[in-house]
């Protein structure tokens, strides 16, 4: 039974106190433990990487099919990643989502790799990202980059549903800014950035797809970055997935190092990022804005407290978003190893659905929602400091599960 007021009588020192209390709104049910759920969400988890693999990390995803196609950037040498390791490339990996059995795993693009109508230069092939164009195709991006020697450009190359095969060729993604449409290569970024003030040096690497795609009214959307240059833009995508045109900057306040963010829409069609920050006490800024061009001054707030600088997620399932990200709190001294989601249903009120907590790190996750249950990618590794070893691969939940509005009375 719901009362728009409840009364708690409390007796002390023979006094008698009326204390009026009104029912708070949730989305979680009662008793439920952010850490025991998700230690069940981990204990389920797959390896989706190669054995030969050493070092794998920044993973995302498409469902279709009942498969997983999963990429990320790998190497068969070391733990950990760097844009300056030229032995960094990388691989798509499907899994059967009834099974939970990795079927195949297919490197895609490595440095000097030659292909019919190109051969790629020496570089580190990073920050893989996966599209579905259609029906028939995922087209599979990624960065081919060599720190200090040249201009790092991102390139794509498309996968065949129907025969489970690569194209033998691979094109080269533009970007279009105020100036025009150019190679997407970090110079025209920043170009477009700088007149319109943004004064940090440019840099010749670091241009990232970064966020998961997103559709809002039928269109396609994706936050871009350049990390080393603290930068960062939403973009909007093309039809034929190969321009990606810069819809508004949001770097202020510039006095801190914003990057690597991820983007939403507010249930009222305004703009929300979340920003990684690289500064200060690395806690993450936000930044808003009506239209997705014009952005506010990146603040923090309340809602999300000791973060550290790592890789967060903004997404939207159903009408409930899900915020994550990384606790500066370390598990036996191990750096990313405490992640938190979020969700909340007007993207100002936040309550606590998971906490991962492992010295194995819990960092880049993306999630993806399919056939009614969410599922997750995710880096985790054993030894090396930075445990980036692995990539690991579950159901989060089945979609819907364990939130609805409840009134509880406090």
């Amino acid at each position: 039974m719901k009362y728009a007021l409840s009364f708690l009588i409390l007796n002390l020192c023979s006094y008698t106190f009326l204390i009026a209390a009104e029912p708070v709104t949730t989305l979680i049910r009662q008793k439920w433990d952010p850490v025991q759920a998700g230690n069940q969400v981990m204990e389920c988890l797959v390896t989706v990487t190669g054995k030969e693999v050493k070092g794998a990390h920044d993973a995302e995803m498409v469902l279709t099919g009942n498969r997983a196609y999963i990429v990320a950037e790998v190497n068969d040498t070391r733990a950990g990643e760097s844009a300056g390791w030229p032995e960094i490339y990388c691989a798509l990996s499907i899994v059967n989502l009834k099974t939970l059995t990795l079927e195949k795993v297919i490197p895609f693009a490595r440095s000097e790799q030659v292909f019919q109508n190109a051969t790629l230069p020496v570089g580190a092939c990073f920050v893989p990202r996966i599209l579905q164009l259609n029906k028939h195709t995922l087209r599979c991006y990624f960065a081919s980059e060599q720190p200090g020697k040249r201009q790092a450009q991102t390139w794509y190359r498309d996968f065949n549903l129907q025969t489970q095969s690569f194209a033998d060729t691979i094109h080269k993604a533009k970007v279009k800014t105020a100036a025009g449409t150019f190679e997407m290569q970090p110079r025209y970024f920043h170009a477009d950035a700088a007149s319109q003030g943004f004064e940090k040096k440019a840099k010749d690497f670091g241009l990232y797809l970064f966020d998961s795609f997103k559709e809002f009214d039928g269109q396609t959307y994706v936050a871009i970055n350049n990390f080393p240059g603290k930068q960062n833009a939403l973009a909007k995508v093309n039809p034929d997935g190969d321009t990606f045109e810069i819809i508004g900057h949001y770097n202020e306040p510039q006095s801190v190092a914003l990057s690597e963010s991820a983007v939403n829409r507010l249930p009222d069609g305004s703009w929300m990022a979340i920003c990684r920050n690289d500064g200060g006490k690395r806690n993450y800024y936000f930044t808003t804005s009506p239209d997705g061009r014009t952005w506010s001054v990146g603040k923090q707030l309340p809602f999300v407290s000791d973060g550290t600088n790592s890789k967060p997620t903004f997404d939207r399932f159903g009408d409930t978003y899900y915020l994550g990200w990384q606790e500066a709190t370390k598990v036996d001294g191990v750096t990313r190893s405490v992640f938190n989601i979020d969700i909340s249903r007007d993207g100002k009120n936040w309550e606590r659905k998971y906490r991962f907590e492992t010295p194995h790190s819990f960092q880049y996750p993306t999630f993806c929602e399919y056939d009614g249950a969410i599922w997750l990618a995710v880096t985790q590794g054993d030894h090396s400091p930075s445990r980036k070893e692995r990539i690991m691969f579950g159901k989060l939940e089945d979609s819907g599960a364990s939130h609805s509005k409840v009134d509880r009375k406090q």
